[in-house]
């Protein structure tokens, strides 16, 4: 019945119905953006298994999906003021990272076999840290406090910034990180990143809240601000910088497109919704989803 809307991508080569990459990245990053992630992690497998598209310019492609779905998700949080100096340094981190990131692509994992369990490996721990830390028996008050719905008075305010140590207040309550060590997190991030084609905080978000005890609803807007900026650089290294001959890896810019429009809306909805939904929910559907992908991508390996 719809069959006049089937189309074929020339760059990717990907034959689809034009409705269902942008309605499929709604459904993804309205989930997923609560988290403070885009939905990219999880529009690569459904790219490469739903749609055959196993070159590398799917990762590039998934890139543009962030550049384009992201900025609605970031323009929310800074309007509920939720976006603390966090965002500064995920961005100095990932951003070189990624480069490395492509290399590792093309030169070692240009297979669709091994990128696939690379995919899984990357998804298994992401998925398996969030569903135990949601499970955890022993929870402090403040940890309890934010399993509930947020108040107007959930705003995030920075009370110190130094190369060692940043501080924040949210909620009525004190955090604190190393600023060194996640600057260092987020380059190893931004080279995994690079690699599979996101901007890192699908990696990043649950880093921040299993290790780093900090509460989701406050590092969301960061992770997101993070990612889109790492993936404006993604978008550009997969488009301009070299490859071997033979191998495609320019980015998909129309099918990259319609992702990141259905991904706009999700995600400033997801961004509008998160603070109404307590974070162990958001914590419990993203890892059952992202360990259910990561078993099937490790079993193909070996199958």
């Amino acid at each position: 019945m719809l069959d006049f809307l089937t189309y074929t991508f020339p760059i990717s080569g990907v034959t689809t119905n034009i409705l269902i990459p942008p309605l499929v990245a709604f459904i993804v990053s309205f989930f997923t953006s609560m988290g403070g992630v885009s939905g990219a992690f999880l529009l690569l497998p459904f790219q490469v298994s739903a749609l055959n598209y196993t070159s590398p310019g799917v990762s590039g492609t998934n890139f543009i999906f962030n550049v384009v779905a992201i900025p609605s998700g970031v323009y929310r949080y800074h309007k509920e003021k939720r976006i603390p100096c966090l965002a500064w340094v995920i961005m100095a981190g990932t951003v070189p990272g990624i480069i490395i990131g492509y290399y590792i692509r093309i030169k070692i994992l240009p297979d669709p076999k091994s990128f696939k369990f690379f995919v899984g490996l990357v998804l298994l721990y992401i998925g398996v840290r969030l569903f135990l830390d949601v499970f955890k028996k022993k929870k402090a008050e403040t940890q309890k406090k934010f399993d509930q719905k947020l108040t107007k008075e959930a705003v995030v305010k920075t009370t110190s910034f130094s190369l060692k140590r940043t501080e924040y207040e949210f909620w009525g309550e004190r955090f604190s990180f190393s600023t060194i060590w996640v600057f260092i997190l987020a380059f190893v991030i931004g080279v995994i990143g690079g690699a599979y084609g996101i901007g890192g905080g699908a990696i990043m978000s649950p880093f921040l809240v299993t290790f780093f005890k900090l509460p989701v609803h406050s590092i969301a807007g960061a992770c997101l601000m993070g990612t889109a900026t790492a993936s404006v650089f993604g978008v550009i290294y997969y488009a301009i910088l070299p490859s071997p001959a033979g191998l495609q890896t320019s980015p998909d810019w129309l099918l990259g497109l319609l992702f990141g429009i259905g991904g706009a809306f999700g995600i400033y909805l997801g961004a509008r919704v998160q603070k109404h939904v307590p974070q162990k929910y958001i914590k419990l559907i993203l890892s059952i989803i992202i360990v259910y992908i990561a078993l099937r991508y490790i079993i193909q390996f070996f199958v």
